[in-house]
């Protein structure tokens, strides 16, 4: 199952990055964050990922490093975007 690693995490990125032009285009049941810790990545999830403990875990530290002012004027998660790929990936395989 290592060996098939890889291409969950492409897989994972092609299906959470939004390549879209038009930054405001979110579909429906869908919510839009900024990860990174330098340089921030718009990723598309599903709402039903914000009711998972590991998912939570990560909005509580946005939380705490944010509060409620976004420097992104979105939603913004202080995590690595390798360690929220992996994590998204994961709650996309349940």
């Amino acid at each position: 199952m290592g060996i098939r690693l890889p291409s969950v995490i492409l897989h994972a990125k092609q299906v959470l990055k939004l390549q879209s032009r038009n930054q405001t285009d979110v579909p429906k049941g869908h919510i839009a964050v900024y990860v990174g810790e330098i340089q921030k990545t718009r990723f598309v999830v599903s709402i039903s990922y914000l009711n998972h403990p590991s998912f939570l875990d990560l909005l509580n530290r946005a939380e705490e490093e944010f509060g409620f002012n976004h420097p992104m004027g979105g939603l913004t998660i202080p995590c690595n975007e390798d360690a929220f790929i992996d994590l998204t990936s994961r709650l996309h395989a349940c």
